[in-house]
């Protein structure tokens, strides 16, 4: 419980983080949206990263790694919206 826990807390963070760098008038709202914004980019960097042989396939994005994929995440959100595929 104490992992799922701290995955969701950095999530956040991750997400808040990466939604102040990235300003944008279509920006998902919400602490549920913000939370999975920060967890994809966690999964987005550790998948990355395993894949270019950074880290191991045990070993999962630490950070500042899960805020440089929720960046990435919510560059291809704002791209998603501005072409109309989804709704902001």
């Amino acid at each position: 419980m104490g992992g799922l826990l701290w995955i969701i807390v950095v999530g956040f963070i991750a997400g808040l983080i990466a939604r102040w760098l990235a300003p944008g008038p279509n920006n998902p709202s919400g602490f549920i949206l913000t939370t999975i914004l920060g967890i994809a980019g966690a999964f987005l960097a550790t998948f990355v990263g395993q894949a270019i042989g950074h880290y191991s396939p045990d070993q999962g994005a630490g950070f500042i790694m899960a805020t440089v994929g929720a960046v990435v995440v919510l560059f291809i959100w704002h791209r998603l919206v501005a072409s109309g595929v989804i709704k902001g």
